[in-house]
């Protein structure tokens, strides 16, 4: 008798889907609430700017034709933007699939990439699509360990990601300690630097990727639209990168992979410098606000320079994720992050984040009652 061939391709089975924050839809049907928020997947609280919102609105009427599958004017205004030459950007259905992408186009079975762990989860996921192996170096006091991440290269290692700052920790490398770990660094390696929460940084040592992309080696920077201007639901991404990777990428990825209206409010965001610093000032405060509550209920939390911050509540993690949820709060258990006992929550309108603060208290103390029962 004939061996039954295999249908889906070895190692696939293994791969852990990625487990995405629950729509606030589901959560309204399946719970029959009226009132939900969500704060568990790193979105802006606020709606698109605007002026871009009115052109997304415009060209809703003409998505009966394809996109721009060169993504002509959004290039050429990142181009402007990033004082950086066009054809050194890529553009992505957000940042996760030019991730996807530059691992399928620099690795092959038997190569090594090096990441922090935890860090964002679809490096590991995507490396391993490629067969190559993902090399995890634990965080040290919650930050990249670049000494263990350097320790931990070899012959076999083609890439490093640097997630800047690091989800789900939201710590930060500081410039003199990046400089410090590329002038160590094997120059043939490709350095992927992932910003995707670059504009809502606010501490002065945090390094520009942009600074080093010029210097002889392979250095990728990767960014998105879908955090502080709002366009989550339209995943637009793009980087800046050696031409030789960008040719290859634009070889292997799909054609039209980012719709009309997405880059039509791409392009009108850009415009909207003002009204981004004002985005900043009010994460910036909304984090202030949530570390303060943290503290008054005796609760450890990690400093955060992201839209989102992750805080210490013991071993019930999924209970209180659990317990939140059923009363309308939506936040990410931080065990399916690699933070077990933590939960993050991202950073709301100050009412939103008010109310998660009076949901937690309430949650806590009915964890406490029943401790002590």
């Amino acid at each position: 008798m004939a061996r039954k061939r295999r249908t889906v391709r070895s190692g696939v089975e293994k791969l852990k889907p990625y487990e995405p924050g629950r729509p606030m839809s589901l959560v309204r049907r399946e719970l029959g609430l009226d009132d939900v928020i969500k704060l568990a997947s790193n979105e802006c609280p606020y709606p698109p700017f605007p002026r871009a919102l009115a052109a997304m609105k415009k060209a809703v009427d003409h998505v009966n034709r394809y996109p721009d599958d060169n993504a002509t004017f959004l290039k050429e205004k990142l181009s402007t933007f990033m004082k950086v030459p066009v054809d050194r950007i890529m553009i992505g259905h957000g940042s996760n699939e030019l991730i996807r992408l530059l691992a399928e186009v620099v690795l092959e079975p038997g190569d090594e990439a090096v990441m922090a762990s935890p860090s964002f989860v679809v490096y590991p996921h995507a490396v391993k699509i490629t067969g190559a192996t993902p090399v995890e170096v634990p965080l040290k006091e919650d930050r990249h360990d670049l000494e263990a991440m350097l320790a931990a290269v070899n012959e076999k290692t083609k890439m490093v990601f640097v997630c800047n700052p690091n989800n789900p920790s939201g710590t930060f490398v500081g410039r003199g300690e990046l400089e410090s770990f590329l002038g160590k660094l094997n120059k043939n390696i490709v350095v992927v630097m992932d910003e995707a929460y670059f504009e809502l940084v606010t501490d002065d040592s945090y390094p520009d990727g942009l600074d080093y992309i010029e210097e002889r080696r392979p250095i990728v920077v990767l960014r998105t639209f879908s955090k502080v201007y709002g366009l989550a639901g339209c995943r637009v991404g793009y980087g800046v990168a050696p031409g030789e990777l960008v040719q290859a990428v634009n070889r292997v990825r799909d054609a039209f992979n980012v719709g009309t209206v997405g880059l039509i409010g791409a392009i009108f965001s850009l415009d909207c410098r003002e009204e981004v610093a004002e985005r900043r000032r009010l994460n910036a405060e909304g984090l202030s606000y949530l570390a303060g509550e943290f503290e008054r209920l005796g609760l450890s939390y990690i400093p955060s320079q992201t839209n989102f911050i992750m805080v210490d509540v013991g071993d019930a993690d999924r209970r209180v994720t659990n317990a939140l949820v059923k009363g309308g709060v939506i936040v990410r258990p931080g065990d399916a992050l690699g933070y077990y006992g933590y939960i993050r929550v991202s950073v709301g309108t100050p009412a939103e984040n008010e109310r998660f603060v009076s949901a937690l208290e309430r949650v806590l103390d009915s964890e406490r009652v029943g401790l002590e029962a």
